[in-house]
C-alpha cells in the first residue's frame, strides 16, 4: 500500500504530489503547481520520472486522478496553468490523463459574472495594477490592522485572470478528451463549488483514498457573497479606477475564504493539506465536519503548515490541537516565510521529546537570505510611509538582527529542534512515506 507525499521545491509557493494505491495499481494526485520557475525545473521532470517508474509506454498518458488547485494565487496556480498549456499542445511529449480538476474560481466563489465586481478590470489592467508594488504601497491600513491580510488579498485578486484561464483551459481539454471523460470540473462534487458543509460525507477516489473537505465553509462563502452584493450596490457608478476598487475590496475574507483545505486518509493514516488557509478557520472546519475528538484535537500524520509558515493569525494552540508526525514548511523566505515565530510556536507546543520531522523546501541559510532581503524591503516601505505621515503610530521595524530574526540563530539556540529538520534537495525526490516506499 502506498500513501506518500512528494514535496517539491516551489519558491514561495506550494507544489505537492500525493502517491497512493498499490505498486500494481498506482494512483496520483497533484496539489498546486507553484509560481514561475517551478513547473519547468521541478514539476515537469518529476511527472516524467513518475511516468517512467510506472513502466508506461511512451505514448501512454500518465493517469492523474485529481489536480487540486487550492486557490487562485500565483504561487499556487501558475505551475498548473503551465501544465495545461503543455497539454494543449506546447509539449506533445508530456501526456497526462487527468480525471478531474478541483478548483474554485473567484467568480464562482462570489456567484458573480465578470462584469460584476470586476467591471473596469480588464485582465491585463487588473493583474498589472494589482501586481505593482505601488498598488500595495498606496493602501494605508488602519493603525491596528496587520498588513499581511491586505497583501494576501491583493495577491489573490491579482490572480483572478489566471483562474479564468485555467477554467478555459480545462474546458478545452475536456472537449478534446474521448467522450469528455477527462478534466471533469470538481468531479465527486457534482461540478459545484468545493466547500465544507456540516454532515457532508467524504468523497472516495479509486484506490481507496478518502477526502474530506475542511474549507472553505459554506457559511463563510454566504457571508462573502452578501458583502460582495452590498459592495456592488454601493459602488455601482462604474467610475472608480482599478486601484481604488481594489483598495475598497481589500478584506481579510478574501484570503481566508479562498483556500480549499482537505484531509486525505488511507488505511488509518492522514494528511492535512491546508493551502493558505488560516489556522483558526482550519480548526473550525475540522469541527464542522466532526473530525475532532471530544477535547477538540486530532492527531495528523502529515500537516502541510498553512500559508508557508506565516505567523499571521497562527497560535501555538493550532500545533497543540493538531499534533503531527511530519510538518511541511513550503517557502523560500519571500514575504518572511517560514517565520521564526511560527517555528517557535511549534517548538513551544510540541517540545523536543516528541517524535516528529520538520520538512523545509530550501536550506535554512538560503531561506534566511531571502527573509533578510524581504525584511529590509518592508523596512524601507515603513520608513516611506512614516515620512508621508509622521503622526502615524505604526512603528518602523528595527534593522535585521541575525540573533533576533534569523532561523539559523534560532536553531543554533535549539540544537535538538534542529535535529528534527529535513531539507528538500533540489534534484532529488523528497518523499514522506506513510506506508510502502515509492521508488522513482
Amino acid at each position: 500500500m502506498r500513501f506518500s507525499l512528494d514535496v517539491l521545491p516551489a519558491h514561495k509557493g506550494d507544489c505537492l504530489m500525493l502517491h497512493y494505491g498499490t505498486e500494481e495499481d498506482p494512483r496520483l494526485m497533484l496539489i498546486d503547481g507553484g509560481p514561475a520557475k517551478v513547473y519547468g525545473p521541478h514539476l515537469e521532470p518529476r511527472i516524467k520520472q513518475v511516468h517512467a517508474a510506472w513502466n508506461l509506454e511512451p505514448s501512454d498518458p500518465l493517469p492523474v486522478d485529481v489536480i487540486l488547485v487550492s486557490h487562485i494565487d500565483d504561487d499556487h496556480i501558475r505551475g498548473i496553468i503551465e501544465l495545461t498549456m503543455d497539454q494543449l499542445g506546447n509539449n506533445p511529449d508530456l501526456r497526462l490523463g487527468v480525471t478531474s480538476l478541483w478548483h474554485n474560481t473567484f467568480d464562482d466563489l462570489l456567484k458573480a459574472a465578470p462584469e460584476g465586481l470586476l467591471s473596469g478590470f480588464g485582465q491585463a489592467s487588473f493583474a498589472a495594477s494589482a501586481a505593482r508594488t505601488a498598488a500595495f504601497d498606496d493602501i494605508e491600513p488602519d493603525e491596528d490592522e496587520d498588513e499581511e491580510p491586505i497583501r494576501q488579498t491583493i495577491d489573490v485578486l491579482a490572480s483572478i485572470s489566471q483562474g479564468r484561464q485555467l477554467r478555459d483551459d480545462r474546458e478545452t481539454l475536456q472537449k478534446r478528451s474521448r467522450a469528455q471523460r477527462q478534466w471533469k470540473l470538481n468531479h465527486k462534487f457534482g461540478g459545484d463549488l468545493i466547500m465544507a458543509k456540516a454532515g457532508s460525507p467524504p468523497v472516495l477516489l479509486d484506490g481507496g483514498l478518502k477526502i474530506t473537505v475542511i474549507g472553505p465553509m459554506q457559511d463563510e462563502l454566504e457571508a462573502l457573497q452578501a458583502a460582495h452584493d452590498k459592495w456592488l450596490r454601493e459602488h455601482n457608478e462604474g467610475k472608480k479606477s482599478p486601484e481604488a476598487m481594489l483598495a475598497a475590496f481589500v478584506d481579510k475574507s478574501v484570503p481566508n475564504l479562498s483556500s480549499i483545505v482537505v484531509l486525505a486518509e488511507l488505511e488509518g493514516k492522514s494528511m492535512l493539506l491546508t493551502g493558505d488557509a488560516r489556522g483558526d478557520r482550519i480548526l473550525q472546519g475540522l469541527k464542522l465536519v466532526d473530525l475532532l475528538d471530544a477535547e477538540g484535537n486530532r492527531s495528523i500524520d502529515v500537516l502541510k503548515v498553512p500559508h508557508h509558515g506565516s505567523d499571521n493569525n497562527m497560535e501555538p494552540c493550532f500545533f497543540e490541537r493538531l499534533p503531527a508526525k511530519h510538518y511541511v514548511f513550503s517557502g523560500d523566505g519571500e514575504h518572511g516565510n517560514p517565520e521564526r515565530a511560527t517555528l517557535k510556536m511549534l517548538l513551544d507546543a510540541r517540545g523536543v521529546d516528541a517524535e516528529y520531522t520538520i520538512h523545509f523546501t530550501y536550506r535554512i541559510d538560503a531561506i534566511d537570505e531571502r527573509r533578510k532581503a524581504d525584511w529590509e524591503k518592508e523596512q524601507k516601505k515603513e520608513k516611506r510611509r512614516k515620512q508621508r505621515n509622521p503622526k502615524s503610530k505604526k512603528p518602523v521595524r528595527d534593522n535585521w538582527s541575525p540573533e533576533i530574526n534569523s532561523l539559523a540563530k534560532f536553531f543554533e539556540e535549539n540544537p535538538e529542534f534542529l535535529k528534527k529538520v529535513s531539507i528538500v534537495k533540489p534534484d532529488e525526490p523528497h518523499f514522506i512515506h506513510l506506508f510502502d516506499k515509492v521508488k522513482l
